[in-house]
């Protein structure tokens, strides 16, 4: 039996540690999702992938990133595979020729299906590790953690941006503090007027 609440907390810092515990949360998750969905069905993340392209077919690899949460280099790698196993198909983009579209094969469509009632009982057993009261809540804090994370990204380049500008103008401020620490240029004293010669009266 599972205890939630005050019960389950142990004294520690692990126990005040919301990466470790969203870990051990992982952990509980994907192993109840493999026991539901068993070893014929597709991974989680396959799963994700199958139902971001089943939802909108023709998405590129960076839509994919987009709809799945999944990083670039291991959506790469996911997709290359699946589609070896003939879970996928790709092609050119419509939209851009330079990119290549995923879209669900007839065995990729076969296996979405039977895999969705499992996925399904999977999230039903987890959410009935909490109590009710507190599902819709988890439910929602799970949601605004997943757009932190899709937010990420962008909030990085923004500040990659903000510090190339910051680093530009204290190098321009730099510059300009030692031109004006140098000393002025003196002007060299003006040579004197020679005299004007007398005039020779005797000419």
């Amino acid at each position: 039996m599972v205890k939630s609440g005050k019960q389950a907390r142990r004294q520690g810092a692990l126990a005040d540690s919301p990466s470790h515990q969203m870990h051990r949360a992982l952990q509980l998750a994907l192993d109840v999702y493999a026991e539901e969905v068993g070893a014929d069905g597709p991974t989680q993340r396959q799963f994700a992938v199958l139902e971001a392209v089943s939802v909108q077919a023709g998405l590129t690899q960076t839509d994919l990133v987009k709809a799945t949460g999944i990083d670039r280099s291991t959506l790469a790698d996911l997709v290359s595979r699946m589609t070896a196993k003939g879970l996928l198909e790709r092609e050119r983009s419509a939209l851009d020729a330079r990119a290549m579209a995923v879209r669900l094969s007839a065995a990729g469509a076969a296996m979405l299906e039977a895999a969705r009632p499992r996925v399904l009982a999977a999230d039903k057993r987890i959410m009935g590790l909490l109590p009710k009261g507190k599902r819709e809540a988890f439910l929602e804090m799970l949601s605004e953690l997943a757009a932190a994370a899709d937010a990420a990204p962008e909030q990085a380049k923004l500040a990659a941006k903000a510090e190339k500008k910051r680093l530009k103008d204290q190098r321009k401020a730099e510059k300009a503090a030692k031109k004006s620490d140098r000393p002025g240029k003196t002007e060299k004293p003006k040579k004197p007027k020679k005299a004007a010669k007398p005039v020779d009266q005797a000419a």
